[in-house]
C-alpha cells in the first residue's frame, strides 16, 4: 500500500522535555486476530480499539475478499458478520497484503484448509519476504502454493480439500507461523498440535478459547504443547483491544533519553509474551512505574509512568527475543545513550522483517557516530553515556516503519536534527505516531 506513496522526508529535533499523556493505538497483533476470527465465527463480533493503521486495514480488505462482512462504524469501532470455520469463499481478485507479512501469513493458514483458490501480493518490502517457514507446514494439511523462486510473493495457494491434522515442531520461534497452524487446524478433523521450544506471543491461544475452540496449553521445562480440536463453532464476542506495546515503545523509549521527560502511558497490555522490552528497560535503569493492573479481554493491563532516567548497558538474552521482537530497534536507539554497551542475542530474526532491522539500524547508528557490532544472530550498541549521540545525519527507512519511528526518536534527544528519508510507511502501523508525539512536545520538520 505505502509503497505507492511518494516517498515523504522528515527530521526530528531535540528541543525540550516529552510530557503528557501518550495516546497509543490499538495493539496491531490482536487487530489483526480479531478481524479473521470474527470471520470465522456465525454471528457479529463487534471490535473496539481496531488500530487502523494500513496493515489492519489490508487483513481487513482480505476478509471482505473472503466473504465476511466487515464494517466501520466510527473511529477504531468495527463489526464483522462472519462466515463461520471452513465458510470462506474464493476471493475474485488477489488479495493486497501491503506492507504486512502477519496479515499474509495469518491469512493463508486461514484459507489454506478451505478448498479454495487465492493469489497473494504485497508491497515492494513484502514480495522479497520468504514465506517458506509458513507455507511447509501448511502443506502438511494438504495445501499447495505456487509463488516465486524463494516461496515469495506473489503467490498461489490451493486450499486442501481434505485437510488432514498436523503435528508440527517449530523449528524456529514464531507467533505468525504458530498462528497460521493454529487456524489452519480450525477446519482440519482431530486434533491439530504444536511443540514450541521457545514461548512466543501468545494472542492466538488466548483469543481462540475466548472465541470458544477448544484449545489446551500444556507448559513444560522448555517451551509448551498446544493442542486444537478441529472444527469447532466459534462465538462471535465483543472485543477490547488493548493498546499496543510495539507502538508504546517509542513514546516510552523517547521519554527515556530526552532530559526532563515525564508522561503516562494508560492501558498497555503487559502480557508476558509481550514484554520483554520492559524487562530489558529496568534492568537498564529505566524510571518506568506500573499502576492500575488489570485484566481485560483476556490481557494484562496497566497504566505506565515514565521519566527520563540515567541508563546502563545490559545483556539482552536470545530466550528473550521473541517477547520484544520488533522493538530491539528502538531499543538499539536507547542503548545509543546508555553507558557500555548492550548485546542484543538471538535477533537474527531482524534480518527477515520488513527490512534487514540489524543492518538498518547499524547503518544509521553508525552515521551518528555510534560504534555497533554484528553478526547473524547478534547486534551489539556502544552506547555513548554522557557524552551524547552526534545526529546530524540522513538515515534511510529501507521501507520499514518501525526503523523510520526509532531514527526519528533519535533526533528529538541528539545533538543535531536526524532526518529519515520517508516517513510514509509508519502508517502502516501507527498513523498518528507524528501527531501523538508533536503533542507530547516533539519537534519535526517535513522536507
Amino acid at each position: 500500500m505505502n509503497n505507492n506513496n511518494k516517498k515523504r522526508g522528515i527530521r526530528s529535533y531535540k528541543y525540550g522535555p516529552l510530557t503528557g499523556e501518550a495516546d497509543i493505538p490499538g495493539d496491531k497483533s490482536i487487530s489483526h486476530r480479531s478481524l479473521i476470527l470474527g470471520a470465522l465465527c456465525v454471528g457479529k463480533t463487534t471490535i473496539q480499539g481496531l488500530l487502523e493503521g494500513e496493515d489492519v486495514l489490508c487483513t481487513a480488505e482480505a476478509m471482505r475478499n473472503f466473504g465476511s462482512t466487515v464494517i466501520r462504524h466510527s473511529n477504531g469501532y468495527w463489526t464483522v458478520d462472519g462466515v463461520g470455520v471452513g465458510g470462506f469463499s474464493e476471493p475474485n481478485k488477489v488479495v493486497d497484503c501491503g506492507n504486512s507479512g502477519t496479515a499474509a501469513r495469518l491469512i493463508l493458514g486461514a484459507m489454506s484448509t478451505s478448498p479454495i483458490t487465492a493469489t497473494f501480493s504485497g508491497d515492494e518490502s513484502l514480495i522479497k519476504r520468504p514465506m517458506e517457514r509458513v507455507i511447509n507446514p501448511l502443506r502438511l494439511f494438504g495445501a499447495q502454493f505456487f509463488g516465486k523462486s524463494g516461496a515469495r510473493f506473489p503467490m498461489t495457494a490451493i486450499g486442501a480439500k481434505e485437510p488432514i491434522p498436523v503435528e508440527y515442531t517449530m523449528p524456529v520461534p514464531s507467533a505468525q507461523v504458530k498462528s497460521a497452524i493454529l487456524l489452519a487446524g480450525l477446519n482440519a478433523p482431530g486434533k491439530t498440535t504444536i511443540f514450541e521450544s521457545e514461548l512466543t506471543r501468545d494472542h492466538t491461544e488466548r483469543m481462540l478459547e475466548s472465541f470458544g475452540a477448544h484449545i489446551g496449553v500444556e507448559y513444560k521445562k522448555k517451551g509448551k504443547i498446544i493442542t486444537l480440536e478441529g472444527y469447532p463453532e466459534l462465538k462471535s464476542q465483543s472485543v477490547i483491544i488493548p493498546r499496543d506495546p510495539s507502538s508504546a515503545a517509542f513514546p516510552i523509549c523517547a521519554a527515556l533519553i530526552v532530559e526532563g521527560s515525564d508522561i503516562s502511558v494508560p492501558n498497555i497490555t503487559l502480557n508476558p509474551s509481550r514484554s520483554g522490552l520492559f524487562q530489558t528497560l529496568n534492568e537498564m535503569g529505566a524510571d518506568i512505574e506500573y499502576s492500575n493492573k488489570r485484566i481485560q479481554s483476556g490481557e494484562p493491563i496497566a497504566d505506565l509512568r515514565v521519566k527520563s532516567s540515567r541508563l546502563k548497558g545490559v545483556n539482552v538474552p536470545s530466550s528473550r527475543a521473541a517477547s520484544m521482537i520488533d522493538e530491539y530497534p528502538i531499543l538499539s536507539v536507547v542503548a545509543s545513550f546508555a553507558e557500555g554497551k548492550t548485546v542484543m542475542r538471538g535477533v537474527g530474526e531482524l534480518r527477515v522483517k520488513e527490512s534487514d532491522r540489524i543492518h538498518a539500524m547499524a547503518q544509521g547508528l553508525s552515521a551518528c557516530g555510534i560504534k555497533t557490532e554484528q553478526s547473524e544472530e547478534t547486534f551489539v550498541v556502544h552506547g555513548n553515556g554522557d557524552n551524547g549521540v552526534n545526529g546530524g545525519v540522513n538515515c534511510s527507512t529501507f521501507l520499514d516503519h518501525r526503523i523510520a519511528m526509532s531514527f526519528l526518536c533519535l533526533g528529538l534527544a541528539s545533538k543535531e536534527a536526524v532526518s529519515v528519508d520517508d516517513y510514509s510507511t509508519i502508517a502502516t502501523s501507527f498513523p498518528n505516531f507524528k501527531g501523538l508525539m508533536e503533542d507530547l512536545g516533539a519537534k519535526f520538520e517535513i522536507d
